[in-house]
């Protein structure tokens, strides 16, 4: 139901300015309902029932443990009045998406703490189209002090018994993301709503590329119920990246090498304040700050699938997906020029890789044993996805059959091909098309992967300068960083390794597979 604000000067009180209810109240007697068309609400146990005006006339409301229920008092009418019978409709919203409750007053320039009571006022998180979420409020208008401070009181009790839901968040911002908007997003967009719900913060700014990760190896957040990221998918991975690193030293594990971690120890929240926000757009379906930040409000936690990169038998960090190839070398490419902006910088970065990109001839490398199984050739590109990677220039994802948390890993292949052929698979992306009903593209559902390059040049033109070429190894793109690896890369996923703030998906089955390349 569309609720309507009345417009006077009227509000709730918020953050500090929040009424409290007086120590003791008695309880309102409450009466059974009696239609026949509530009989479930009849089941549950009715906590209070008395008289509201809600819009624009006065309602019967009716609390009880998991809803709240209202119908319009009206004058009789005839029996069969079909217009009397659709005034009467019963409407209700259920007691899980209201988020706040504050006493709603009429507030003069001079009473900053006090004005006359109105009634109160419910802050409840409505689902739109399309995955997102929205704030609305419902007002509840009862001039009756007593009778407000009873309900205050019974919303308050039942508001607090919801698991899940946090009272203190540590965020990291990063002021640098996208067009360096995340700023702007955090204090006009998530801070508001952070304090209609009483959440207490602590804000730090990230200064620099690996800020967040150095603090949270040693910063105290004891007394947080999670950590929240305002960024990009640099950004959110870092931090992720960072919790868990903290969790295994708390485990008293080695760092270097791990085969299993333990669950990091606070869920993390994303906010997408970056130029593609996959991470972000994968786990809550749509990259829309209002719904990433109720998802934090109501506590609504998923276990997310993570990966670790290791090399040489070192953890190099953990992650959620990685493109090799024509995707770590575009990236490779991006970052040479971020005097552009985001997106102009990826477009460049893409059309020069593809101006690059040709056949290439190569031998494959056997190192296995009889548990993997191998896929040999020259490729142009290959993908290692533990989560969908939707974005913008791929709204179904780069990998639309894995979940957040199925237990298993989307590898995708991009054998030598020719140039056009290779940007129509690209462009499919961006379309309803299968992306992958190619010849020269194949797709596994794995849980381990192992990357060994043959050379440098694999794809590229070796007659042509290469910009991604680099003393420290082959281009990788992380979660959007760049990583540089000179030898064989193993990606093992880990299942349920992270709780994030967001919605739930769907599970699948696995395998394993080595992938000797370029």
């Amino acid at each position: 139901m569309p609720w309507r604000r009345r417009r006077s000067r009227v509000s709730a009180l918020e953050g500090g300015q929040e009424e409290e209810a007086p120590p003791e109240a008695a309880a309102v007697p409450s009466a059974p309902l009696t239609s026949p068309q509530q009989t479930e609400a009849a089941a549950e146990r009715i906590l209070l029932r008395g008289i509201f005006e809600i819009g624009r006339g006065s309602c019967d409301v009716v609390l009880s443990e998991r809803a709240l229920r209202w119908r319009p008092i009206l004058p009789e009418r005839p029996a069969g009045d079909s217009k009397h019978d659709w005034l009467c409709k019963e409407e209700f919203i259920e007691l899980k998406d209201v988020f706040s409750v504050k006493l709603k007053r009429r507030c003069s320039v001079k009473q900053q703490r006090s004005g006359t009571l109105l009634g109160i006022t419910l802050f409840i998180c409505l689902k739109k189209e399309q995955n997102k979420l929205k704030n609305s409020t419902l007002d509840l208008i009862n001039l009756s002090e007593d009778h407000c401070d009873i309900w205050f009181r019974q919303f308050k009790k039942i508001l607090a018994g919801f698991p899940n839901r946090p009272k203190s968040l540590k965020i990291f911002l990063n002021p640098q993301s996208h067009k360096k908007e995340a700023t702007q997003v955090y204090y006009e967009k998530v801070e508001p709503l952070l304090k209609i719900a009483g959440i207490k913060t602590d804000v730090t700014i990230m200064e620099y590329q690996g800020h967040a990760l150095s603090l949270l190896k040693e910063c105290e957040l004891q007394g947080f119920d999670g950590v929240v990221c305002v960024g990009g998918d640099g950004s959110a991975s870092e931090v992720a990246h960072a919790l868990l690193l903290r969790a295994q030293k708390s485990a008293g594990m080695e760092t270097d090498r791990i085969l299993t971690p333990v669950r990091a120890q606070l869920p993390l929240g994303l906010i997408p304040a970056g130029s593609t926000n996959v991470l972000a757009h994968s786990l809550h379906g749509v990259p829309h700050v209002v719904t990433a930040a109720l998802h934090i409000i109501m506590g609504h936690v998923q276990l997310v699938d993570v990966c670790t990169f290791s090399s040489t038998g070192k953890l190099l960090r953990f992650g959620f997906s990685a493109m090799f190839g024509f995707g770590g070398r575009a990236l490779a490419l991006a970052e040479k020029y971020r005097w552009m902006s985001p997106n102009q910088r990826r477009d460049f970065a893409v059309i020069k890789a593809l101006a690059k990109l040709k056949r290439e001839q190569g031998s494959p490398k056997s190192d296995c044993n009889d548990q993997w199984q191998m896929i040999q050739g020259q490729f142009l590109n290959v993908s290692i996805m533990a989560i969908p990677c939707l974005c913008s220039v791929a709204p179904r994802g780069f990998a639309p059959n894995t979940r957040l948390n199925n237990g298993s890993m989307a590898l995708i292949i991009a054998r030598n091909t020719s140039r056009s052929e290779f940007i129509k698979h690209l462009k499919r992306y961006a379309s309803v098309k299968n992306q992958f009903n190619f010849p020269f593209v194949e797709t596994y559902t794995v849980e381990e992967v192992k990357v060994h390059p043959r050379n440098n040049t694999s794809g590229y033109n070796p007659e042509e300068e290469d910009e991604t070429a680099s003393e420290n190894g082959f281009p990788w793109n992380v979660d959007g960083d760049l990583m540089e690896v000179s030898s064989e890369v193993h990606i093992r996923l880990h299942p349920r390794l992270i709780s994030l703030y967001g919605g739930s998906m769907e599970e699948v089955n696995d395998s394993k597979v080595t992938c000797n390349c370029f």
